[in-house]
């Protein structure tokens, strides 16, 4: 049964990383805070892959491979082996290693869908699922994202989906927070979503319902902030995002940031104009998120490592939104970074 199916579960070569300006220092060598990234199990095999990541970064995240889309299989069991092999190759590398995602609108596995509630209750199973995936990451996992994209598009409120209709609106995520926390106390427990410095009223949102949360009893502990931005997106809205979001006293996580050269408008005139400004919205993002309190800096993570393997260029192979290039040299975009750190 379900309750026991999810209850039933429970250094290569140097990284050629020089631009041409020179040397660049490893980043995690320059901050006071984690500096993290995604990454997937398959490409930690690629040797300077893994030098790459192990230069520069103190923090993993898995891309997709802790989200249910892998590990939660038809029949209700649990899958551990790609996140286990990301786990160990931070552990090896004396690196965080950061819990993404527990519950997410997107994802709706077959097993909770035709759950038989006269064998497990939906309730139990969803703790069964929780308990499992923090407790076996506890002492390890630095913070799980708990709630992931709850808010609409739009701002104009919170999605509808499986785990809303079964457990309730705010309930499902009060009860998420709950189990998280007694799975692993010592764990940073976060919401996170996108857009926020784009969108206003979705940033409302995202703050009211924090607001909910906290005065419900949810046990958060930080608040994640996605920054995948666009290059045309106007100075100041990072600082302004991260400022608004800091003013819970809760840690703050830039949690996945990149920046789309292809997505930007077209008032640009030339791609290097992109390019530019792509570069000042990382030098931007950094400069925040440093000049926060230290007890709220939790992380500063990039979302991916060398520009083929970003998600944005299988929308669009020409884009170019990471910090180093297929080849693993440091882009302008790193040094402006470099620079925000050493300030």
């Amino acid at each position: 049964m379900l309750g026991s199916g999810l209850a039933l579960a429970a250094c290569g070569p140097k990284a050629n990383s020089q631009p041409a300006g020179g040397p660049v220092a490893p980043l995690k060598s320059l901050a006071p805070f984690p500096i993290g990234t995604c990454v997937r199990a398959n490409l930690l095999e690629d040797p300077s892959y893994a030098a790459l990541v192990s230069e520069h970064f103190s923090q993993l995240t898995a891309e997709w491979e802790m989200k249910m889309e892998y590990t939660v299989l038809d029949d209700g069991r649990f899958r551990f082996d790609r996140p286990d092999a990301i786990a160990a190759f931070a552990r090896s590398r004396g690196m965080r290693l950061f819990g993404h995602t527990l519950i997410w609108y997107a994802q709706e596995p077959p097993a909770f869908v035709n759950l038989d509630e006269q064998r497990a209750s939906f309730a139990r199973a969803y703790d069964n699922y929780i308990t499992a995936f923090v407790g076996r990451y506890r002492g390890q996992a630095s913070g799980w994202d708990v709630i992931n994209e709850p808010i609409k598009d739009d701002g104009s409120g919170l999605r509808e989906h499986l785990w809303s209709r079964r457990l309730g609106e705010i309930d499902h995520m009060v009860r998420a927070f709950h189990v998280a926390k007694a799975a692993d106390p010592d764990a940073v427990l976060l919401i996170n979503d996108y857009n926020l410095e784009s969108n206003p009223a979705k940033l409302a949102q995202y703050q009211r319902l924090i607001e909910r949360l906290l005065k419900a009893g949810a046990p958060i502990s930080g608040i994640g902030c996605q920054t995948h931005c666009n290059a045309d997106l106007p100075a100041g809205a990072l600082t302004r995002t991260i400022e608004a979001l800091a003013r819970f006293g809760l840690k703050i996580h830039v949690s996945e940031m990149d920046v789309s050269i292809v997505r930007a408008g077209g008032w640009f005139v030339s791609r290097e104009e992109k390019e530019a400004a792509q570069t000042r919205l990382y030098a931007e993002a950094m400069s925040a998120f440093a000049a926060l309190p230290e007890r709220q800096q939790f992380a500063f993570t990039v979302w991916g490592v060398r520009d083929p393997e970003s998600w944005l260029v299988k929308e669009n192979g020409s884009d170019t939104p990471l910090l180093f290039d297929g080849a693993g040299r440091a882009k302008p975009a790193l040094r402006a970074v470099e620079a925000a750190l050493r300030r």
